[in-house]
């Protein structure tokens, strides 16, 4: 496996990075577009300006280590592996999604590609996770699984028992806190008392990090380091993603409890995209150019894959639907 000096100075794997988080970004807005529009029902939690952790974290792990989504996860789902379609398809509730329509937004699962799926209860990846990373070293397996809450679910008592308990146990689970400022409408401030909520690592004695949660190479690196410790301790360690939402907690948030000046700011300043495409152009990896056809590219890969989900009819049987409600 390429160290991560290798990669970064590596331009396939670069562009890979790349690919991958104009994919998430992309596909959010056009989910965005179409819940807006009434195409597709209930309702989604999208993380664009997220990209950095969507990318960073998974290209960071081993293909064969697992994660655990939150309800804000599609970026993870595509960046280990699911594709826009599949995820599209999911999404209207067809039975070429995924989970063939019954799992929809927030409970998408993709086994192929080492996802345990989702959930909408905040927190609950933790301890989910706790669990399967117990199941892999009894196993005797190299494997690291990572789960991710946000800062509001950091104050959940699962999350902080699904800690202790992997602590106690030695476990290898990457604990991933993406903290974006606002848990649903509430700033961080107002419901964390300390500034840096990796300090809380200490308590369970688990190493921890703060990492530029809109940096992907400063993600990808923190990961590839604490996913090996992991792996060769057999214990957990808390990395801490300092990142930001654009869009609201849901589809019918408005943001009113935000500054437009500071989303503007974050969006000019501070985008992921924007710092990595700055970087690749200044190693030489690619020109400005190509990256606007890159992105238009990518963007209309997107469009083309919603427009076939669309054309999907078929729904999954209520026969078929009772047979993954009991085992047999």
């Amino acid at each position: 496996m390429m160290t991560f000096e290798e990669r970064k100075k590596d331009k396939n794997e670069m562009l890979k990075v790349l690919k991958t988080m104009l994919t998430s970004r992309h596909f959010e807005l056009k989910v965005n577009e179409m819940f807006m529009a009434g195409l597709i029902h209930g309702t989604t939690h999208l993380g664009v300006g997220e990209e950095a952790c969507h990318a960073g974290i998974s290209l960071g792990l081993k293909e064969d280590d697992w994660i655990v989504p939150t309800h804000r996860g599609h970026g993870h789902c595509l960046a280990k592996g699911a594709t826009p379609y599949n995820m599209f398809c999911e999404l209207f509730a067809n039975y070429e999604g995924g989970c063939k329509g019954l799992g929809g937004s927030m409970h998408y699962i993709d086994l192929e590609h080492c996802n345990l799926g989702s959930s909408a209860i905040v927190g609950a990846g933790v301890p989910t996770a706790v669990g399967v990373a117990f199941a892999l070293k009894k196993q005797g397996k190299k494997n690291c699984v990572a789960a991710f809450f946000g800062d509001g679910a950091s104050n959940q008592g699962m999350v902080l028992e699904g800690m202790n308990l992997a602590s106690i146990w030695d476990v290898p689970v990457l604990l991933c806190c993406e903290n974006n400022r606002y848990g649903m409408s509430t700033p961080a401030k107002f419901t964390v008392p300390v500034e840096d909520i990796a300090v809380r690592g200490e308590g369970f004695n688990i190493k921890s990090k703060v990492v530029d949660g809109m940096d992907v190479l400063a993600v990808m690196e923190a990961v590839m380091e604490a996913s090996e410790y992991c792996r060769e301790e057999c214990k957990p360690y808390l990395l801490e993603f300092k990142t930001y939402r654009y869009l609201g907690h849901s589809k019918s948030d408005q943001r009113k409890y935000r500054t437009k000046d500071e989303e503007e700011d974050m969006k000019k300043n501070h985008d992921a995209i924007e710092r990595q495409k700055n970087y690749m152009i200044d190693q030489g990896m690619i020109t400005q150019e190509e990256f606007e056809e890159l992105d238009k590219k990518i963007e209309k890969e997107i469009e083309d894959a919603a427009e076939q989900a669309k054309k999907v009819s078929k729904i999954i049987s209520v026969e078929e639907a009772m047979n993954y409600v009991y085992a047999e």
